[in-house]
């Protein structure tokens, strides 16, 4: 990154993360944002646009043993409190490491969307992709915000249901009371419908925002709301645009760098590395052993670099930890939505064919088989089960608990064993909602807990 685009980033002085604090920068490394250039440049950074979430991956059912030798090695306190959903997840003085990221960048996004209009040495045009471009961003970092944070979108209690603080500009003394769900679905809703018209239709880089990145988060907003015509049309539309999947028979030791990876729409990852996932038999029963993902991407325990199980089977350092766990909307998640999206609405053969068409590229050849379902209920519960496979040990199945708590019996009662405990997490738990960090409640006391 050069000198001119770190002072650039220098000069955001107040970082909107837990609370309002300032960020000590000596005069000398400080100019003011100036040029259209300089907006451009906050956008650029890879460390602070990119990360999303990591707690996801530690809650979610496809992660953990039940394996006494791995209980004392997976100590580290937040992970341990988010694998077993415990009341509190974060010390009184420990930082959040998804609040802190995404509220961090947002103070970037907004100090672009609100001064890139007033830039010198840059056409109308340009002003326009790059104000877009942050919309995109904090639409990304709300609707995961508020999916950590806030209850499930239900519309019946959304209107009243606790959010998270919404900061649409960089002012230090914002209110942070709470927005509803309702609110921050709404402004991530408009932040992507008013960014789409100014958008390259996919963008030169998968890293930066396009028709083709809205598409996809537009697709996995209305997933979450259950209006599943629209998650649908706009699944179908980001595929129009990019359709392309990887054939597993060639990447069986090496994997694309997320710049060339052909199935990425909009490149994120976690906020923090998860180096070892040791994964729940359940999740691993969901393949069958001639799946190419099941030899490519887990391992026993004993060969999984860096492992501190001794059992069962885990992730491999392949396509999810290259560059971070990869957890942007892709083809293969377009491909499931829109499958998912028919077989709720009764067309059986077409979601099967959604889900095939997917897995013959999960396949060798002579291994490959179609799964055939019986009806749209069972092709539905098919969809889930691909979706398990597809995105092991990346959260998503976290979203997928919480939004499929809606749907009777598709989600069942999740137990797991941890140092002679046993903890137990049923459908609609408030514990599907992660607790507020203490820290920024002691320090911001508008801020309202989570009950647990």
């Amino acid at each position: 990154m050069s000198k001119a685009s770190l002072a650039i980033i220098a000069c955001l002085l107040i970082m909107v993360s837990a609370c309002r604090k300032y960020v000590e920068i000596p005069p000398s490394q400080v100019r003011a944002l100036k040029y259209t250039t300089d907006y451009s440049a906050l956008l650029n950074y890879g460390s602070t646009i990119e990360p999303g979430y990591t707690y996801p991956v530690y809650a979610a059912d496809d992660f953990g043993v039940d394996d006494p030798t791995w209980y004392p090695r997976f100590s580290y306190q937040p992970p341990v409190n988010a694998y077993t959903w415990a009341e509190r997840i974060w010390g009184p003085t420990e930082e959040d490491a998804d609040w802190s990221t995404l509220y961090k960048v947002m103070n970037t996004y907004n100090t672009v969307i609100t001064g890139v209009d007033k830039s010198e040495g840059g056409t109308d045009a340009q002003k326009a992709v790059i104000k877009a471009s942050a919309l995109v961003h904090r639409a990304y970092a709300y609707f995961t915000l508020v999916n950590l944070y806030g209850k499930q979108y239900d519309a019946a209690t959304a209107n009243s249901d606790l959010g998270v603080p919404l900061l649409l500009t960089p002012d230090l003394y914002a209110s942070l009371s709470r927005a509803t769900v309702q609110r921050v679905y709404d402004q991530v809703k408009s932040d992507l419908t008013e960014a789409l018209p100014l958008l390259p239709e996919v963008a030169t880089f998968n890293v930066n925002p396009s028709k083709l990145a809205v598409y996809s988060l537009l697709a996995r907003y209305y997933l979450n709301t259950r209006e599943f015509g629209e998650a649908k049309r706009y699944a179908e539309m980001a595929l129009a645009l990019r359709n392309t999947l990887l054939d597993y028979n060639a990447y069986t030791t090496t994997w694309p760098l997320k710049l060339q990876n052909p199935e990425e729409m909009f490149f994120k990852r976690t906020a923090q590395t998860v180096t070892v996932v040791p994964l729940q038999q359940a999740a691993l029963n969901l393949y069958d052993t001639k799946d190419l993902r099941y030899s490519v991407f887990t391992a026993p325990a004993a060969l999984v670099r860096g492992s501190n199980f001794t059992v069962g089977r885990g992730l491999t350092r392949s396509q999810y930890f290259l560059e971070g766990t990869y957890i942007g909307p892709g083809v293969p998640e377009m491909m499931l939505i829109k499958a998912e999206c028919e077989a709720r609405a009764g067309n059986t053969s077409a979601a099967m064919e959604m889900v095939n068409n997917l897995r013959k590229k999960r396949f060798k050849p002579a291994e490959y088989y179609n799964l055939a379902a019986t009806d749209a209920n069972n092709a539905l519960r098919i969809v889930i089960d691909e979706r398990g496979r597809e995105f092991m040990g990346r959260g998503y199945r976290w979203f997928d608990q919480r939004r499929l708590s809606k749907d009777n019996g598709l989600i069942q009662t999740v137990t797991r064993k941890f140092k002679d405990a046993t903890y137990t997490l049923a459908p609609g738990s408030n514990r599907y909602t992660f607790p507020i960090a203490e820290k920024y409640i002691a320090l911001n006391p508008e801020i309202i807990q989570n009950p647990r």
